[in-house]
């Protein structure tokens, strides 16, 4: 209910309104101060004076709101008061609520209600609008402003990182401004022309330059003006001192908002720097770094040089290769190692310093070049006197190492020559020093080259004639002494090489083992003679021959012996006891426990072993013992030694070794046998089959021992 005397929007207009916006300012309290926050302070008590302030600010609205209720009747004019509030920052929800209450109060008995609801809805909803509009317009303030400063936080990282890296880069930087007056330079540049900052800062950046190289930074400049994003140039710079710098610059122009020139700035790198280190990575590049040798790189330099057009007339080459170098690198390590490498670097230079060019060209080789020597006994003779000098020892503690060198002499005209034909050469040159024995020295020799190379070439295409078909297996009849019977043949491979024609047996074995085909060929061959051998046991039963082979000390290192083995006789039906292999006499020697139980296996399921003495004895009793033999089998002087007319000693010794093989209870045969007379004396110490010359020198093929077997 309204108090007595209470303010009334239809009493006279300007005293009226008055007092209806005092008691209304009373109501809601006094506006917020400009430091306040945007809300209102608490309603005055009955009594409190209303503040001036708020009763002005209240009074304008109050017209507004006359005009909502009782001139047009506008809900418009309600939202403006609604608005005004917001506006003049009577935001709170208290000054709504209050306002609201105060309204509807004081005009309830004046204006008609359906009009006094729907102008206190509109002035709520324009309080509400403003409040919205409000909260909107502060959110994109604070965001422009959390935009504006993270602008200016990336501005100063900016600034920051550009600084960092203008401090401590290690390339000279200036910044100059558009009149190529210094404003700031790092400490690079400084140290660069040894100067102070106070020195440098005011100056003009072409002062620095070199006067023949003004012009050209002038033109460069002129370059950037034009368009181009930056410039680099070799020029040059002067010290405090008046020394030149040869620098490389990188020239940059940097320009303000509207595309003005604004400064420059200039990077500089001290060429006489980058040229040192080139000059030492070329060094490193071309010298081994354990003895300051010249290396392999640059050694292939200087003989290509040496065989070009102005070139030497004659040179030679000279390799030393350490023998057994790795014995004293597992003995001693690594360390060690190298400290022999040096002192053998030290030996070579005290012998060739003054006569030729010496690089370490390998892990334990090294190599001289000479030019134009005055003979080869001098280039020999200096290769003496190196070895001589490596054999000095080289003390670690209480042990003197000292090595040995195996070295290839190459003496050939130059000019015209090749470099790769000159090292393959030597190459092959000291590897007959270490076929030779080791720690010596051989000389190259054409001859010998084009026949080791015919050799290598036949060894390398082993597989290819493999392949073709060109490799067959023939045979040598095995005869007994007493009635000429044929007891057992003997496999022998033969090449059928299409341009060198039938190569020997033995050729092929050394030409398999230096390939590492020897046990490929092996393989093959037991394969084939034992397919052989089954169709002749298949054909003629017991009078088969027994089929006999060398197994070598490769073959005998092959995991797959005994399965290579029992498959061959599989496949092909040969029984095993018809099966002979033929042990080489040192083989005994050569082969490891594994291998002898291996051999043991084989001779239990009835293949026979045959120990060949070649040579007539230099086989260890205990492994003579332990291998299960079924025969022994002599060729060379233990037979030639009984020939009609030999030596008496001969003879005596291969009657003596003939009489005690006797007293082993096995089987004794003979090969290379020649003569009746050699024959007649075999029988008579014991020797019951032998073959050789004397029953014929051809080798037989396959058919041609099936017709024999035939004819019997």
């Amino acid at each position: 209910m309204k108090t007595a005397g209470a303010a009334r929007l239809g009493d006279d207009p300007g005293q009226s309104r008055v007092a209806f916006a005092r008691e209304w300012a009373a109501a809601i309290g006094p506006p917020p101060t400009p430091s306040d926050p945007p809300s209102d302070p608490p309603p005055a008590t009955s009594g409190d004076a209303p503040d001036d302030r708020l009763a002005d600010l209240l009074t304008g609205l109050t017209a507004t709101l006359h005009a909502a209720v009782r001139d047009d009747g506008s809900t418009a004019r309600a939202r403006e008061v609604g608005r005004g509030l917001v506006e003049h920052g009577l935001a709170a929800s208290e000054t709504l609520e209050r306002t609201l209450a105060f309204v509807g109060e004081h005009l309830a008995a004046d204006v008609e209600p359906g009009r006094l609801m729907a102008a206190l809805g509109a002035l709520a909803a324009g309080f509400t609008d403003a409040l919205c509009q409000r909260s909107l317009d502060e959110q994109e303030q604070h965001h422009e402003l959390r935009t504006t400063r993270s602008a200016e936080s990336a501005v100063r990282a900016g600034e920051a990182k550009f600084r960092a890296v203008f401090q401590t880069s290690a390339l000279a930087i200036t910044v100059s401004d558009a009149n190529g007056v210094i404003l700031d330079c790092n400490d690079a540049m400084l140290a660069l022309l040894d100067r102070t900052a106070d020195e440098l800062i005011g100056t003009r950046g072409r002062d620095l330059l070199h006067p023949d190289e003004r012009q050209v930074i002038s033109h460069a400049a002129q370059r950037l003006h034009n368009g181009q994003e930056h410039v680099r140039a070799e020029t040059r710079l002067i010290r405090a001192d008046g020394e030149l710098v040869n620098v490389l610059i990188a020239l940059a122009l940097v320009r303000d908002d509207d595309g003005a020139p604004a400064f420059y700035v200039t990077m500089m790198e001290s060429l006489d720097e980058v040229r040192a280190l080139q000059t030492q990575l070329v060094r490193q590049s071309l010298h081994d770094m354990q003895t300051g040798l010249a290396n392999r790189s640059q050694f292939v330099g200087w003989l290509e040089s040496a065989v070009g057009s102005r070139g030497p007339a004659t040179l030679a080459l000279v390799v030393f290769d350490l023998d057994g170098f790795r014995v004293v690198n597992d003995a001693y390590g690594h360390e060690v190692g190298n400290r022999i490498l040096t002192a053998v670097a030290g030996h070579l230079r005290s012998v060739f310093d003054e006569v030729g060019k010496l690089a370490r060209i390998g892990p334990d080789e090294f190599a001289v070049l000479i030019h134009d020597p005055a003979d080869v006994a001098t280039v020999v003779s200096l290769a003496e006197s190196a070895v001589e000098q490596l054999a000095e020892p080289v003390w670690v503690e209480d042990d003197g190492i000292g090595v040995t060198a195996s070295v290839g002499i190459v003496v050939r005209p130059a000019r015209g020559a090749d470099a790769a034909e000159l090292l393959r050469c030597v190459d092959l040159t000291v590897r007959w020093a270490k076929d030779d024995g080791k720690a010596q020295w051989a000389l190259y020799d054409k001859e010998r080259d084009q026949r080791e190379r015919a050799r290598m070439r036949l060894a390398a295409s082993i597989a290819g004639g493999l392949e073709q078909g060109e490799f067959r297996v023939d045979y040598e009849p095995v005869h007994s002494l007493v009635d000429g019977a044929l007891l057992a043949v003997e496999a022998r491979l033969r090449w059928d090489h299409p341009t060198e024609g039938v190569l020997d047996p033995q050729e092929l074995v050394s030409l398999s083992t230096c390939t590492g085909m020897a046990a490929r060929l092996g393989k093959w061959s037991i394969a084939q003679a034992c397919a052989d051998a089954g169709r002749w046991h298949a054909e003629f039963g017991d009078a088969a021959p027994v089929l006999s082979m060398d197994l070598t000390a490769r073959e005998c290192q092959e995991p797959e012996l005994v399965a290579t083995v029992r498959q061959a006789l599989r496949e092909c039906g040969l029984p095993a006891r018809l099966l002979q292999f033929e042990l080489g006499e040192q083989l005994p020697a050569l082969i490891n426990e594994d291998q002898v139980e291996e051999l043991t296996y084989l001779a239990g399921h009835g293949v026979r072993l045959v120990l060949d003495q070649v040579g007539g004895g230099n086989v260890p009793l205990d492994r003579l013992r332990r291998l299960p033999l079924t025969a022994v089998k002599f060729q060379g002087s233990p037979v030639h030694g009984l020939a009609e007319g030999a030596d008496p000693v001969e003879e005596s010794a291969a009657v003596a070794l003939l009489t005690w093989s006797r007293t082993l209870g096995l089987p004794l045969f003979a090969a290379g046998v020649r003569t009746r007379f050699e024959a007649r004396r075999l029988v008579e110490l014991g020797v019951t089959g032998a073959q050789g010359p004397l029953f014929g020198s051809a080798l037989l093929t396959a058919e041609q021992v099936r017709g024999i077997l035939g004819k019997s």
